[in-house]
């Protein structure tokens, strides 16, 4: 009994055996071999994956984002040009405007010098009217007067005519001098 308390002595619970030592390394190479041949591999390709769709999703956001720029750049210089053209359009209206307003006061001028010109025209036919008349009427009464003082009929007509245009020319020459 005292070679086993010896062996006991002698053994370290510490310690593993040689057997499980050689079982432990075995496995542990296994487990390594199999861990490097499919394992490790098969880690590295979905790595590089995703590495790839990664870097692509950049690439591609990218693209999207120049074309996005490019995009925005293109319709603000679509607005700017519209703007241009719609402040032209203004213009050039507001011009025609004016033009048409200064054609509509010259027609209104033309109108009214027509209207004035026609109106004198008119009122100097009616003055030539009415002088004349009056120097009919104002004949035969000078006529009916002239017979009336002088007493005696003046049925000559050339008498009667002296006698009208004497009395108008002196009516016009006292209408002048006053």
């Amino acid at each position: 009994m005292i070679r086993m308390a010896d062996a006991a002595e002698n053994l370290n619970p510490l310690l593993p055996t040689t057997a499980e030592i050689i079982l432990a390394c075995i496995s542990f190479g296994v487990i390594f071999f199999v861990i490097v041949k499919w394992i490790v591999p098969r880690f590295e390709q979905l790595y590089a994956e995703r590495t790839e769709a990664i870097e692509g999703g950049i690439a591609k956001a990218e693209k999207a984002q120049e074309q996005a720029a490019a995009a925005l750049e293109h319709y603000q210089a679509q607005l700017a040009d519209a703007r241009g053209e719609a402040s032209q359009i203004r213009e050039e209206a507001r011009a025609q405007g004016a033009a048409i307003l200064a054609e509509m006061r010259e027609q209104a001028h033309a109108e009214s010098a027509r209207m004035i010109a026609t109106a004198q025209t008119h009122i100097e036919a009616e003055r030539a009217a009415a002088v004349s008349s009056l120097h009919a009427e104002v004949g035969t009464l000078a006529s009916q007067l002239a017979e009336k003082i002088i007493g005696e009929s003046l049925t000559d007509d050339e008498r009667q005519q002296r006698v009208i245009d004497r009395f108008l020319a002196d009516l016009e020459t006292q209408s002048q001098v006053h």
